[in-house]
């Protein structure tokens, strides 16, 4: 399954919790992030993670055109929703391409939580 990961700067080590959380789960697939956020993963978890680039040069925007092209099987997106962000219309074109092609988004970590067990669940059938 391929996953893509992204987290807005103050969700980060939230993000990075999340994934020791669940090691063994993200072992078995194939991750995709965002630039900042997939150096922080490789460096804290030594998972393989293919890199887009940042977030605010356009590595929402790759990750939107590989949900598009069916290249994404579900998203992991910790988004702070306290703090603007200046690529707010990325990521709204983002979450607007996981509803038209179906893509599971978790945006925090109680649906991340829902969304992996599922998927553990859903590999196991």
């Amino acid at each position: 399954m391929k996953i893509a990961l992204i987290a807005h700067d103050k969700k980060k080590d939230d993000l990075l919790n999340f994934i020791y959380t669940h090691l063994d789960f993200f072992k078995k697939h194939e991750l995709f992030a965002t630039g900042t956020t997939g150096q922080r993963i490789i460096e804290h978890s030594g998972l393989a993670v293919h890199r887009c680039k940042s977030g605010p040069l356009g590595g929402d925007q790759e990750i939107g055109a590989m949900v598009a092209n069916e290249a994404i099987d579900t998203i992991i997106f910790f988004r702070d929703p306290l703090t603007a962000q200046p690529h707010e219309p990325d990521v709204t074109a983002l979450l607007r391409l996981s509803d038209v092609y179906d893509v599971p988004l978790a945006t925090n970590e109680g649906t991340a939580s829902a969304v992996i067990q599922y998927l553990s669940n859903k590999n196991r059938e």
